[in-house]
């Protein structure tokens, strides 16, 4: 299994520690290094780089952070991105989140910080990963615009669009917030199995309330799409990975 979307940085003082037991579990994870809040994209670079090989880097600038508007931080973070364009395999997380993003001028930093970065992207020849909350569709329209290979990260929007995004050659992620995210649900049920990537978005959505989520519990997500779609566990797990691979060109060690 691969946990196609997580942020190990964020367990802090352990990170080393889960990304050591995650290898028991799992082939590979890709993790999302973001700049958000108190997480700079230099030091949680830092803290995983022991583990790349097995950890696949991804640099990017969340929209929560974005709505801010500082465009100081905008050029250290595209700086970064391009002094390590070599090493990752997308850029992202970029993208809209109108939930927490209310006022104009938030939802104005977030766009025009989005569009920055996707134009990186597409100089860079890198394919994005995507947070789109309450902007799927505007979100799908600006990639396609750009003529980027995109991931949808825990998607959770409505389910006619994840038809339309997947048929347009992007990858949509079904996150261990399956069974308390109708939406996330949803989308399991109508898109194909050949568009799907499972994540975990640890050390969020865990599927065990109270609990911390871990990268090895995407194996809940696996085997919650086998149900839903009536298919063996093994079918989804070689599927799932094969399509993560795929989609960040993995180069998996034996």
């Amino acid at each position: 299994m691969i946990d196609a979307h997580c942020h190990i940085e964020m367990f802090k003082s352990t990170a080393g520690e889960v990304a050591e037991e995650s290898r028991r579990h799992l082939k590979a994870v890709v993790d999302s290094i973001t700049e958000y809040r108190k997480f700079h994209v230099w030091k949680s670079w830092e803290l995983l780089k022991p583990h790349f090989g097995f950890v696949f880097p991804t640099l990017g600038y969340a929209p929560n952070e974005a709505r801010r508007g500082n465009w100081e931080k905008v050029k250290r973070v595209e700086e970064f991105i391009r002094e390590h364009a070599d090493e990752i395999v997308a850029v992202g997380e970029i993208g809209l989140d109108f939930y927490y993003a209310k006022t104009e001028e938030e939802r104005r930093n977030q766009r025009e910080i989005f569009n920055h970065f996707l134009n990186l992207a597409v100089e860079l020849d890198k394919p994005v990963v995507l947070h789109a909350r309450d902007a799927e569709r505007e979100v799908f329209e600006a990639i396609q615009k750009a003529g980027v290979k995109a991931y949808f990260h825990s998607y959770s929007g409505p389910a006619e669009l994840a038809l339309e995004i997947t048929e347009n050659g992007h990858i949509i992620g079904i996150n261990t917030g399956i069974d308390f995210i109708p939406e996330v649900r949803k989308a399991a049920e109508v898109l194909p199995l050949e568009s799907i990537v499972v994540e975990t978005d640890a050390p969020y959505m865990s599927p065990y309330k109270g609990e911390k989520n871990y990268p090895w519990n995407v194996e809940y997500a696996v085997r919650r799409i086998a149900e839903i779609k009536g298919l063996e566990f093994g079918e989804v797990e070689r599927t799932t990975e094969r399509n993560a691979v795929e989609f960040f060109r993995l180069r998996l060690k034996d």
